[in-house]
C-alpha cells in the first residue's frame, strides 16, 4: 500500500474531526480515530485537544492497538479513553473507524430505560436493540470512578457489546450507548463511522420531539395513542 493512501486517510481523519464537531457529536471532547492503512496493529487518533481545532498530521497520535500505548514513547499527551478505540480495533479486525460521543440528544437514552429506536430511514443503522453499556459493574475496588474507559480492561468490556457472542470477531450492533456517559460507533471506513455518530445523535432527536409531541396530542384529545412509529425495515 502506498503512502498515499496513507497521506488520504489522514487527511480524512483530520476533516472527520470537524464534520464531527459541526454536527455536534463532539464538543471539546469525543474522538474518532482510525486503523493505520498500512500496519493494522496501530490506530491513528489525535491528540488531548478539541477535535474542531485538529490542524494537521502533526496533531494526531499512533497507538499499538495491543495495549493502546503509543508508538513513540515521547508523543504528546493523549486521551485517557483510547482504550475505547484500541479495544474495538482489537477485538473486531474489519472495524478501520471508531468514533465515541458525549451528544446530548442522545444521553437521555443512555440515563433512562427508554429504548433508543430508529425513527426513520438514516437511523436504520440502529437495529431493533441499541445495547447499554454500564461500567460500574466493570470497576474494581482500586478504580477512580469516575465514568471513564480509562484502561485495557474496561475498553474490552465496552467492547464486547457490539456483538452477542463472547468469541466473535464480527461486530453485530453498530452503536452502544455508554450509562450515564454517551455513546460509541464504528464503520468499514471514517466516511460510514461518521455518518452512524451524526444520525445517532440526530435519530435521538426525532425520537424525543416525536414521543413529546405524541403524548401531548393524546394529552389534549387529538389522537387515542402516545406511541410513535419506528422504521421496520433496517440496514443489514
Amino acid at each position: 500500500m502506498s503512502s498515499n493512501k496513507l497521506h488520504e486517510t489522514l487527511r480524512m481523519l483530520v476533516t472527520a474531526n470537524h464534520i464531527l464537531h459541526f454536527h455536534g457529536a463532539v464538543d471539546g471532547f469525543g474522538h474518532v480515530s482510525v486503523r493505520h492503512p498500512e500496519k493494522p496493529d496501530v490506530y491513528i487518533l489525535c491528540g488531548y485537544m478539541p477535535p474542531a481545532l485538529v490542524e494537521n498530521v502533526d496533531d494526531l497520535i499512533e497507538y499499538y492497538v495491543d495495549g493502546s500505548d503509543p508508538v513513540k514513547p515521547d508523543a504528546k499527551k493523549g486521551y485517557s479513553e483510547r482504550f475505547i478505540h484500541g479495544e474495538i480495533f482489537k477485538r473486531y479486525p474489519a472495524v478501520q473507524c471508531v468514533v465515541h460521543s458525549h451528544a446530548e440528544a442522545v444521553l437521555p437514552y443512555a440515563t433512562s430505560t427508554v429504548p433508543m429506536l430508529p425513527m426513520y430511514h438514516m437511523g436504520g443503522f440502529l437495529g431493533t436493540e441499541v445495547p447499554v453499556w454500564d461500567i460500574v459493574p466493570q470497576y474494581d475496588d482500586n478504580y477512580q470512578q469516575d465514568m471513564l474507559v480509562n484502561n485495557v480492561k474496561l475498553g474490552a468490556s465496552l467492547a464486547t457489546n457490539f456483538s452477542s457472542s463472547a468469541s466473535s470477531t464480527v461486530p453485530e450492533k453498530n452503536v452502544v450507548l455508554m450509562k450515564r456517559h454517551g455513546y460509541t460507533t464504528h464503520g468499514k471506513d471514517i466516511p460510514t463511522a461518521v455518518y452512524r455518530a451524526i444520525y445517532t445523535l440526530i435519530n435521538a432527536g426525532i425520537q424525543t420531539n416525536a414521543t413529546l409531541l405524541q403524548a401531548a396530542a393524546k394529552e389534549g384529545g387529538l389522537v387515542d395513542s402516545a406511541s410513535v412509529h419506528v422504521v421496520e425495515t433496517l440496514e443489514p
